[in-house]
């Protein structure tokens, strides 16, 4: 089969390689039938995730077909249709009893296309398939789902429900990619009154306003007189980065008022300076984390039932073996105006 194999910092092949099969017996063999990059494909490129060793098959983002299952599967069979979540779950060791997915002890947590082969090819062994896929509506297309599989839960968790917004808060956030449109549509839920996206491409800010920010910002300097403004000089109530640099971090923590929260999704491949000095005093939360994929049915109900919209963050198709051409196209968004593509067979 073919898969996008990462070869070291810079270095990636869509090459031939062997099929998956059955290791364990909670294993299953899924036919890839939609996939998508994430923004974390791109830091581990740039060597920012040193755990992911050359050889890797890359990507944690996919839809497709139960193929075969292990001997000890009992939730999925041949021919379902299933999202691969970006988490994996063993589902019985101390933190996935509590919902904590991403912290899984028993071998789960994120794996695909980091410490075990992932989703970027066209067969895709997924470990603990019984809790780590979920079986799709026929009225949920592969496209829409494959927002469901990390950009939609990882803004939603980490964006939304650790910042804690509440009806009439104003909410800013730092970066219109994919994960901060997804934070836009979810925060929308529970009824801000203002949301600033900020960021430095204006096809971003165009998307951000499509997707339902009231104000946009082009730079840091106007990202404060805007939140200023909004405000009256006290700042944001939640703050949310969703790029992953130490300036964008830190300027979250400048944009939030006392008593305010900083939920931070990006991921960082550098440090960032954390200001304590200013900051202890102004009763600041800071919250970090990678996803648990704990709210994947509830967004799955809420895309079945129209209340969300996968298909709206794609802006590019491709077919599978024209991988390396959809990540060119994202590696540039800048130039593209690339927000989410999807590769589908």
């Amino acid at each position: 089969m073919k898969a996008l194999v990462y070869h070291g910092p810079g270095k990636r092949v869509w090459e031939e390689v062997p099929r998956p099969e059955i290791e364990e017996p909670t294993d299953a063999i899924v036919r890839v039938t939609a996939v998508t990059i994430c923004g974390t494909d791109l830091h581990i490129l740039k060597g920012d995730v040193p755990e992911v060793e050359p050889g890797r098959i890359l990507g944690h983002e996919a839809v497709g077909v139960v193929e075969q299952v292990g001997a000890s599967v009992t939730g999925v069979k041949p021919g379902d249709r299933v999202l691969i979540s970006c988490i994996t779950s063993c589902g019985r060791c101390e933190y996935c009893r509590v919902g904590s997915y991403g912290q899984c002890l028993g071998g789960g947590g994120w794996i695909l296309g980091h410490t075990t082969d992932g989703v970027q090819a066209e067969y895709v062994r997924v470990p603990f398939a019984d809790t780590s896929t979920h079986l799709l509506p026929n009225d949920v297309t592969d496209t829409a789902a494959v927002a469901l599989a990390d950009i939609l839960p990882t803004s939603y968790e980490v964006g939304v429900l650790n910042g804690r917004i509440k009806p009439a808060d104003t909410v800013v956030i730092v970066g219109a990619g994919p994960i901060g449109l997804a934070a836009i549509q979810t925060a929308q839920l529970y009824s801000p009154s203002h949301i600033v996206a900020v960021d430095l491409a204006t096809s971003r800010l165009d998307a951000a306003k499509q997707f339902g920010a009231d104000v946009t910002a082009g730079t840091a300097e106007e990202a404060e007189r805007v939140v200023g403004e909004l405000t009256g000089g006290l700042g944001a109530h939640v703050a949310i980065e969703a790029v992953g640099v130490p300036e964008t971090f830190e300027l979250c923590t400048k944009l939030v008022r006392p008593g305010g929260h900083v939920a931070n999704v990006g991921v960082h491949g550098k440090p960032a300076t954390l200001h304590l000095e200013s900051l202890w005093i102004r009763n600041v939360t800071i919250t970090t984390g990678l996803v648990d994929t704990s709210s994947t049915p509830t967004l799955l109900r809420m895309v079945a039932a129209g209340r969300i919209d996968g298909e709206r963050f794609i802006t590019h198709r491709f077919a599978l073996d024209e991988m390396e051409q959809a990540y060119e196209v994202f590696e540039n968004a800048g130039d593209t105006g690339a927000l989410k593509v999807v590769l589908t067979r």
